[in-house]
């Protein structure tokens, strides 16, 4: 491998995780997209696929991109998103302010799982840290390092 140049969340609504993605989290939207036919049919394994797709930049990554996919054609249904089950993942934002931040996403209706939690053991002793979902249920994370 010689690097990372995307991940993907599969989301029931493009337009409404655009809302989120951009309006809440600040991301900046690079292009949007529908795919269907042959080709793509082949790369997703989904006779007759259609998909919208749209590419946010990530802030601060080196360029990779995060790609939010709605799958018009086949019609997915929801899975459980918690994320102690295998197969899911989270995406972490670093952030220097934590607790500002949670107070605006709070105010923005952002759903947490908690209130912002200090790191007391390990490697990441003194950072904080909260976990948040998008409108789809897919974990999130702002994280603020410890101070050095």
């Amino acid at each position: 491998m010689d690097g990372v140049a995307h991940f993907s969340f599969s989301v029931s609504n493009l337009e409404r995780s655009l809302d989120f993605y951009r309006g809440v989290l600040g991301l900046e939207l690079i292009g949007v997209m529908e795919r269907k036919g042959e080709d793509i049919s082949r790369i997703v394994g989904f006779r007759d696929a259609h998909l919208k797709i749209a590419f946010l930049r990530l802030p601060d990554s080196g360029g990779i991109t995060l790609e939010l996919i709605e799958y018009v054609s086949p019609r997915g249904s929801r899975i459980d998103t918690r994320s102690c089950n295998p197969g899911m993942g989270h995406l972490c934002f670093r952030v220097n302010d934590l607790l500002s931040a949670y107070a605006e996403f709070r105010q923005k209706g952002v759903r947490f799982f908690s209130e912002p939690v200090e790191i007391i053991t390990g490697m990441n002793t003194g950072a904080r840290t909260v976990y948040f979902t998008d409108p789809d249920g897919i974990p999130l994370e702002m994280f603020q390092p410890p101070k050095p």
